[in-house]
């Protein structure tokens, strides 16, 4: 799955707690994500998004959580271990050619692509493992930081998706970032 990959230890960097005051991922993710939700982070890095996609989906919930870094997936585990949500979380390292989730096909309630597209290769492809994964009606939130990703961009990401079977079902602000909602058609 990769283009370009952000290093492993810029991870550190983006689960600062400060990165929380601008991008608080209960807030971003608290419209898609209650209680029993089966949710997919890919590109979870450390997981930044994944505790709270974790605290959100609430026990009988589940997070599978996917990266292509081994270093990334190591660190999530200690910090879901430490935040007491180790049970609700699914650790998996893909493959550069893949996310490598086939068999969740159509038992995914929500996923989340953030500051990931840009470094996928193919992102038609990568939708269209995202789509096969979401059951009828689900959706995924993707969105891409605006200081490295034009807005040209991410409308190109977006056709991607559409191609892959999606339809925008709303551009949510989130700051810094270019973002939108899609529904599997």
């Amino acid at each position: 799955m990769e283009e370009h990959v952000c290093p492993w230890w810029i991870g550190y960097v983006l689960v600062n707690p400060l990165r929380r005051i601008m991008q608080n991922p209960r807030k971003i993710l608290s419209p898609y994500i209650e209680p029993g939700t089966v949710a997919l982070d890919a590109g979870c890095g450390m997981g930044f998004f994944s505790l709270d996609m974790a605290r959100l989906a609430g026990p009988e919930g589940r997070v599978v959580c996917v990266d292509l870094q081994p270093q990334m997936i190591k660190a999530l585990v200690r910090r879901a271990t430490r935040a007491g949500v180790i049970d609700r979380i699914e650790p998996r390292i893909c493959g550069k050619d893949g996310l490598g989730i086939g068999d969740l096909e159509g038992k995914v309630d929500f996923a989340l692509a953030f500051a990931l597209v840009h470094e996928v290769p193919d992102a038609a492809a990568f939708f269209k493992e995202i789509h096969a994964a979401l059951r009828p009606g689900g959706a995924c939130l993707t969105a891409e930081p605006k200081g490295h990703v034009p807005g040209r961009r991410f409308e190109e990401t977006l056709a991607a998706a559409g191609r892959a079977g999606f339809e925008v079902a709303g551009r949510p602000e989130i700051r810094r970032s270019h973002a939108a909602l899609l529904k599997r058609a």
